[in-house]
């Protein structure tokens, strides 16, 4: 006799094999990207196969992730069509600024094929020159709608000149050019650097990393690459995992900006390496560590607005001076921690933050967790009203400066701001597989410190004035505030905001400036 939960169970059983074999019959996707570098176009083939529905749905992401700005790709996309198996044309419609429905009918196997313009000197949009590319594959390769979750294949058809490929991507071996994704999160998280970049290939216990120099200039007889090592193994070491099996560094020639990967970072530079300049090293340095930290504080450590990702409309975040500000904090720690920067270099390098934001008159109207969710309206936004906005790039790191004090002086050093990050990286992305909610991400501060960082919460939430001299003071330091000479409009004076060791501090706080810096 059957009962009920025997027929519920083979009825579960049953529902679970038929989403399975929906699974395994997904579509199938594999491009063909090739260049007219002539033109500055990206040439498209899309090959799906497996298809299971009468229509198909063809996106094209309108931002990056780590590019707070609606960007538009498919702005840039000309010649789009579709054609059948035997090679006949195929009806599709455009919907909405990034959608191309397909209608494939009875036609299981399509062919698509378009173009991109790639005339961008940015680290998000694509750029074809005669002698090299860069291809941020989530402004170029279009997905199937509900369907980011499938593998997926790229071959790279390169001009007989260019000779090298450096990108995150695996390579799919046996296939010349050819690289391979678990989803399209993690295609659209590895740009591709295609010339005659120069290759340095290095090992940091035991994982590869290569280092693509667009501009290299002797860069070999200079300390870069072991200082790299040191940084590299500082940082992993912080947080006590590695996610990934492999790393790229992709330095490209003058230029702005940088973006960070789970596995590869690719950044502009001056074309040039002045690193008989200290300064200019050190702070070249500081922004290579910056997108390298990432990896952690934003692609694994992150937000839970940030993933799975929209890629159709911006997503809001108010944690965001959590992901930038916090990155910007450990720049100074682990270079110092890894020996590359003194205590000295290190506490100028936070005086610029403090400088910047006590000397704004945008820390009266803004709250670091505003700047944070406002973020996509005021990206590259530059106009008169900027006098009342503030930065989570300059703000941030102050308060993970003050929070990493007060945890410190909380549990008489006993416990850091590496340990949020820590538990952090440990519940959330390895144990959840999810990003934290706000709450989540104040509740790890409590039982880290062991009580609520409760004034630290209004110094972000709120426009509320710092006590620096007390938090400050507690790791045995002080603010020089002498004016700046013929500086300010008369009404308001600018003042240096030099941090220094105080001069006489107890034992407790000279220890915590010491573990910090």
């Amino acid at each position: 006799m059957k009962t009920p939960h025997s027929f519920l169970f083979r009825l579960s059983v049953l529902l679970l094999f038929a989403i399975s074999a929906q699974i395994l019959r997904a579509a199938s996707l594999h491009y063909n990207v090739s260049f007219d570098c002539e033109k500055q176009y990206i040439n498209v083939e899309l090959s799906v196969t497996d298809l299971q529905s009468a229509e198909t749905m063809l996106r094209l992401p309108v931002w990056a992730p780590g590019y707070y700005l609606i960007v538009d790709y498919p702005k840039n996309v000309v010649d789009f069509a579709v054609k059948d198996a035997a090679g006949n044309d195929i009806r599709w419609t455009k919907v909405n600024k990034n959608g191309w429905n397909i209608a494939n009918g009875k036609n299981q196997e399509v062919t698509v094929t378009y173009r991109v313009y790639a005339n961008a000197q940015s680290v998000a949009e694509a750029m074809v020159k005669p002698d090299k590319a860069f291809v941020p594959i989530n402004g170029v390769l279009m997905y199937v709608e509900n369907e980011k979750d499938h593998p997926v294949t790229v071959t790279f058809d390169l001009p007989a000149d260019w000779k090298h490929i450096s990108t995150g991507l695996d390579k799919v071996e046996g296939r010349p050019h050819t690289y391979t994704a678990p989803s399209f999160d993690v295609l659209y998280d590895c740009p591709v650097y295609l010339g005659n970049q120069t290759l340095i290939h290095f090992d940091v216990e035991g994982r590869p990393y290569e280092l693509a120099l667009e501009t290299p200039y002797d860069i070999e007889n200079t300390t870069f690459v072991e200082d790299l090592k040191k940084m590299i193994a500082t940082t992993t070491g912080m947080i006590g995992h590695v996610p990934y099996h492999h790393y790229t560094f992709i330095l490209m020639g003058a230029g702005r900006g940088g973006l960070e990967h789970t596995n590869s970072q690719a950044c502009f530079t001056d074309g040039s390496f002045w690193f008989s300049d200290r300064n200019y090293y050190l702070n070249f340095f500081s922004f290579i560590t910056h997108e390298f930290f990432h990896l952690y504080n934003v692609k694994t450590i992150r937000p839970i607005e940030l993933g799975p990702f929209d890629y159709d409309r911006e997503v809001h975040t108010p944690s965001l001076w959590i992901s930038e500000g916090f990155t910007v904090y450990y720049e100074p720690l682990l270079m110092r921690r890894a020996g590359l920067i003194t205590q000295a270099e290190a506490l100028a390098k936070m005086s610029e933050w403090l400088g910047i934001i006590e000397n704004s008159e945008g820390r009266k109207h803004m709250s670091l967790r505003q700047s944070s969710y406002d973020i996509w309206l005021n990206f590259f936004n530059s106009n008169a009203n900027t006098d009342t906005r503030i930065s989570y790039y300059n703000k941030g790191p102050i308060l993970g400066l003050l929070m990493d004090i007060e945890i410190r002086r909380l549990t008489s050093n006993q416990r850091s701001l590496d340990d949020v990050m820590r538990t952090l990286y440990r519940d959330f992305y390895q144990q959840k597989q999810r990003g934290f909610t706000e709450e989540e991400f104040w509740a790890v501060c409590a039982k880290v410190a062991g009580t609520p960082l409760t004034e630290m919460r209004e110094y972000v939430d709120t426009t509320k004035e710092i006590d620096y001299t007390r938090y400050l003071g507690y790791a045995g330091l002080e603010v020089d505030l002498t004016p700046l000479p013929e500086q300010g409009d008369g009404t308001v004076t600018i003042r240096s905001w030099q941090l220094k060791p105080k001069t006489e501090c107890t034992p407790q706080e000279r220890a915590i400036r010491d573990s910090i810096i």
